[in-house]
């Protein structure tokens, strides 16, 4: 009998690796846990459009204690990168060293997409927004900047956009190929309602505008951005937010099935025994809920205590730009004629549910989001409402318990 500690090896430090390594503390006290990392800080990237705007610094981003490796007994290997993995040998070639595992979790995240633009490689100024690095380029160049473009209008472009806004001594454009702002996670009309919020601030807004190239002066310092129509907007900094790749090269000669993204099971296994994946190296929705519980759900199976991931498609795409909260569930843009649409817009925002035969498949709210628990659940467990187009403003918590003969509140679905 092997009465070894367990050697479990996660390749990443954030969302998904750090919460893997809390849960398998957790669960296997004695275990061998080793962390490794490009980067010598755990931190949100999520926020870094804060610490341009300065709303937060650096260490302010931080999302666990100072202490958290040596706290929880974990070995932390910073400024190093994966080259290979042999898989056969539980092995795992690192720049400087070779370290063998037991247990291994790929959750190496993902690298900003930057599209094949003209110029935009070789000008001077263009920067992506997906770590430290770029940050203290942003904020150096920032300084000196008078007219900032961001490209991309998905949650990073319009974090960065209203992040420049706060600043206020910049004008600020934002270009886009959509027909309005972040179109995976809202319809058409409460895309509106923060655009012409940011109009208002004073950006400027270039929809359905596809670039065609990068205008450099003689020394490639940016000058501006030509549109398709041949529209230049004038920048003299560019902010590239245009979606991110997940970060599998060194799975490419191995058994791990990469399909734009590891790929994994509901115990998030990849193809390989022993071998787990979370986090944006999956290539999946790449929101940070998603990446711990799936952080999580790994952790649980490494140590041999099956969980499942079960509710992927119910994590919430929650927002709150320019004071105005909106919440988004589900498929907000119906797909086909099969689906029905029900919305109401009046003083307290704006409401719209996707609904096919009496069961909710999408929501969307803006403005008052106190609505969204019980909607939750409904999408969450796929319940049909019956009558459900004649009352579906109505449903509410209580809709969910029913009082006993004794008086006792008990759950249970009253629909």
């Amino acid at each position: 009998m092997n009465n070894n500690p367990t050697k479990y090896l996660i390749l990443g430090a954030s969302a998904a690796g750090i919460n893997a390594a809390k849960v398998l503390r957790k669960l296997d006290p004695k275990g061998s846990i080793i962390v490794v990392s490009k980067d010598d800080k755990i931190y949100s990237r999520c926020m870094l459009h804060h610490v341009i705007s300065e709303h937060r610094t650096v260490d302010g981003i931080n999302f666990v204690d100072i202490d958290f490796m040596e706290k929880n007994n974990i070995t932390w290997k910073k400024y190093e990168s994966v080259q290979n993995i042999d898989t056969d040998k539980k092995i795992v070639k690192l720049e400087k060293e070779d370290i063998s595992y037991d247990k291994l979790l790929i959750a190496t995240g993902a690298s900003a997409f930057i599209p094949p633009i003209k110029n935009i490689k070789e000008g001077k100024h263009i920067y992506p927004l997906r770590n430290i690095e770029d940050v203290i380029d942003i904020k150096e160049k920032i300084k000196t900047s008078k007219k900032v473009a961001v490209i991309g209008a998905g949650l990073i472009g319009i974090d960065v956009l209203t992040s420049l806004l706060d600043m206020g001594n910049i004008e600020v454009s934002l270009i886009y190929p959509n027909e309005f702002i972040l179109d995976r996670q809202l319809d058409k009309y409460s895309a509106k309602v923060y655009e012409d919020k940011f109009i208002e601030l004073g950006a400027k807004l270039y929809p359905s505008r596809p670039v065609n190239q990068i205008i450099l002066d003689e020394i490639q310092n940016v000058k501006g951005i030509e549109l398709g129509d041949k529209t230049v907007v004038e920048c003299d900094m560019i902010i590239v937010s245009t979606g991110v790749k997940p970060n599998t090269e060194f799975v490419a000669n191995t058994k791990i099935e990469d399909n734009r993204g590891i790929v994994i099971n509901d115990k998030c296994e990849t193809t390989v025994k022993d071998v787990y994946a979370a986090g944006d190296v999956v290539g999946k929705n790449a929101i940070w809920p998603l990446a711990v519980k799936q952080g999580i759900v790994a952790a649980y199976n490494m140590v041999g205590v099956e969980k499942i991931l079960d509710d992927e498609f119910t994590f919430k795409n929650s927002m709150n730009f320019v004071g105005i909260p909106t919440i988004s569930l589900g498929i907000a843009i119906p797909p086909d004629d099969t689906y029905e649409v029900i919305t109401r817009c009046d003083k307290e925002g704006y409401k719209k549910f996707v609904i096919k035969d009496n069961v909710i498949t999408g929501f969307i709210a803006q403005g008052d989001i106190s609505y969204t628990g019980p909607i939750t659940y409904l999408i969450k467990h796929k319940i049909q409402i019956p009558n459900l187009k004649e009352r579906v403003f109505d449903i509410g918590y209580a809709d969910f318990f029913s009082m006993k003969e004794n008086g006792e509140f008990e759950y249970n679905i009253n629909i």
